[in-house]
């Protein structure tokens, strides 16, 4: 079997799995983020459906070799439909003692783990916060429980590299090739992908070709080390996955947030003026975009939130798209501007990649707790439409969605994304450019019969830029007299604006599509997600009903306003469950709105829900043992009725 350049002709016997769940962790400077992306890539290339879940250290740099700076990136790659980074893992890649204490709890009993025995000193050891003279790779309980293969990488990657001329660190660098050339022969992939990108990157874009030849070298020599050592007895093979036919890549949710803005900017035929204040896990939506300058994109990194946010209603105002983007700490620094734009009546976009709070919190970790913020985190009454994608791929589709009702509509629209989209990735297929509505903006009316806040039939005031002559008109933050747009504080006029600010989301919900269930229409549960969480649920109640449960799921992509079905979708089933990465806000909200006695799945551990949690749930719900809680905290991923509290 060929394997890039290489033969794969090892002894070792080849079997066929249906998926695989492998992790690389090691210290922030390993490249283990550069080595798990290079292994999704790798596996998309030969056909596989592949979900990823890298995991970033919250400091910016850790010390090295402690707990606290371990980076990890997993990959679920599959000959089948799947829409998780999977519950457990099948092998773990170690690069030192802190990578494996702190991921090797997740690993599967019987599991492979491949560490780098290099770095099992005393030294690394005692930084991973092990006792004196322990070492775990000696444990006879550890090593019944798993497969542990002592690698030597540093070692092996030293002596392979040796004559290269290049410095200890810069060959220290390259261990990361020689621990994923070792794991591409372990599970049979070609090293093509990987040689062609190293040899692109460093060798002609940063033009230092003799780095890429020794990362090249590095790659080659760990495949190499899998055929000849005989120390794993087999290798693995996981088939081509039966995707439909079509042009893929792989794609990250804030990728998709990037391309989905700026060809919803085309379809407008307008300038997309990108305002933003770096911030973790939002700041690689600027980046991507700070890239496609040929594409007419404008960015502007500001110097705080604030001004990011007034920079893009000013962006609106003058007659383009103006977008921000953030996390949950910088939306709250929004909220002000966010009144003016909602007050305003102006098309904006406002990205929010939520991630762990409050405050800064876990800044490199997912969660859902900023819905209520976004519904409500304004003075005043100050309706705004919100949106969420459900997947990596959906955020492309949901950022061109935002941007045809904030212009359909004149209003601000809010999408809130999170550190699982946005970090986590999955095929895409390349959609056909003409294959999308163009996205109508209502012409201004005739300076004769111009009002800044007369209504269309979507009650969408006009869109008047400035420099439009005969159509200059009072802007501000003052409550407007409706039609003039003049300052007005009557009190009949303030009830009249309010009205209408909040009729206006009420008529976004009539483009709004009905709301579909997975699986049956009515039943015993339904299982009703949104967000991130979409993967889980779907593979949850899949199973359920592969067990003869009537359990179905539905997901929310509008959550303000919601679906005009969803209360007669919720009546059709005995029993709702809503499982949310936050203590319970879409609970509070439907049981508000629909007086039903929705039950929640509730975690805020930085993590996304695994699979099982789900299931164990579902059981819990079905069997009538739920209690007298409203809501469940999944404890680990061992979950048993007894470890969950209310």
């Amino acid at each position: 079997m060929a394997a890039g350049s290489v033969e794969a002709k090892g002894k070792a016997p080849l079997k066929d799995v249906t998926s695989a769940v492998v992790r690389f962790a090691g210290d922030s400077g390993d490249g283990m983020q550069l080595a798990g992306t290079q292994f999704t890539d790798t596996s998309a290339v030969v056909g596989n459906d592949v979900a990823t879940l890298p995991d970033f250290p919250a400091e910016i740099r850790a010390p090295a070799g402690t707990v606290a700076g371990v980076s990890g990136f997993q990959i679920n790659f599959a000959a089948t439909n799947i829409h998780t980074p999977g519950d457990v893992v099948n092998a773990l890649i170690a690069m030192n003692p802190a990578a494996f204490k702190a991921h090797i709890d997740d690993v599967e009993q019987g599991g492979i783990v491949v560490v780098n025995d290099s770095e099992f000193e005393k030294v690394n050891l005692r930084k991973a916060g092990y006792k004196e003279g322990y070492n775990p790779l000696d444990d006879e309980q550890i090593n019944q429980k798993y497969k542990i293969y002592r690698v030597p990488i540093t070692r092996l990657n030293e002596e392979a590299l040796a004559e290269t001329g290049m410095g200890a660190k810069d060959i220290g660098r390259c261990k990361n090739m020689f621990a994923l050339g070792l794991i591409y022969w372990m599970y049979d992939r070609p090293l093509d992908t990987t040689i062609g990108y190293l040899e692109d990157y460093f060798g002609k874009k940063k033009k230092k070709p003799e780095v890429a030849a020794a990362n090249v070298k590095a790659l080659k020599s760990g495949f190499y080390f899998g055929e000849t050592a005989e120390m794993f007895p087999v290798r693995y093979h996981v088939a081509k996955a039966p995707i439909s036919p079509g042009t893929y890549r792989k794609i990250t949710g804030n990728e998709a947030l990037a391309m989905g803005l700026v060809t919803g900017a085309k379809l407008a035929e307008k300038t997309l003026i990108y305002c933003s204040y770096p911030i973790t896990p939002a700041s690689d939506i600027l980046h991507n975009l700070a890239a496609m300058r040929n594409l007419g994109v404008k960015t502007f990194q500001a110097e705080d939130e604030i001004a990011a946010v007034c920079s893009a209603i000013g962006a609106s105002f003058g007659g383009q798209l103006g977008v921000t983007g953030t996390s949950g700490p910088g939306l709250a620094l929004k909220s002000e501007a966010l009144g003016l734009a909602v007050i305003t009546e102006l098309p904006m976009i406002v990205v929010n990649v939520q991630r762990g709070g409050p405050s800064t919190g876990l800044p490199t970790k997912t969660e859902q707790s900023d819905l209520l913020q976004a519904m409500y985190g304004r003075n005043g009454d100050c309706p705004i439409v919100v949106l969420a994608p459900k997947s990596p791929a959906d955020c492309f589709d949901i950022a061109i969605e935002a941007v045809r009702i904030a212009f359909r509509h004149m209003l601000p629209v809010v999408i809130l994304s999170d550190g699982y989209l946005a970090n986590g990735a999955e095929p895409w297929p390349i959609p056909d450019p003409t294959s999308f509505d163009k996205i109508e903006i209502p012409a201004p009316p005739s300076p004769e019969s111009f009002h800044a806040y007369s209504r269309d039939e979507n009650l969408s005031r006009p869109w008047a830029a400035p420099g439009m002559a005969g159509l200059e008109h009072r802007i501000g933050g003052l409550e407007k007299q409706n039609l003039t747009g003049n300052v007005s504080y009557d009190p009949e006029n303030h009830q009249e604006m309010t009205d209408l600010r909040h009729a206006k989301i009420d008529k976004v919900g009539e483009f709004i599509p009905a709301l579909e269930p997975y699986g049956s229409p009515s039943g015993d549960l339904l299982v009703l997600g949104w967000g991130g969480t979409y993967g889980s649920i779907l593979t949850a109640v899949d199973h359920a009903r592969q067990e003869g449960h009537k359990v179905s799921a539905a997901h929310l992509r509008y959550l303000n306003p919601l679906p005009k079905n969803l209360g007669e979708v919720l009546g059709r089933f005995k029993k709702v469950l809503i499982p949310e990465l936050n203590v319970g806000q879409l609970r509070l909200l439907i049981r508000g709105k629909f007086l039903i006695d929705a039950r929640g799945l509730n975690k805020v551990q930085g993590k996304p829900f695994l699979i099982e949690e789900i299931e164990q749930a579902i059981t819990l719900m079905l069997d009538g043992t739920w209690g007298p809680s409203e809501s469940l905290t999944p404890r680990h991923h061992q979950v048993s009725s007894e470890s969950w509290g209310g």
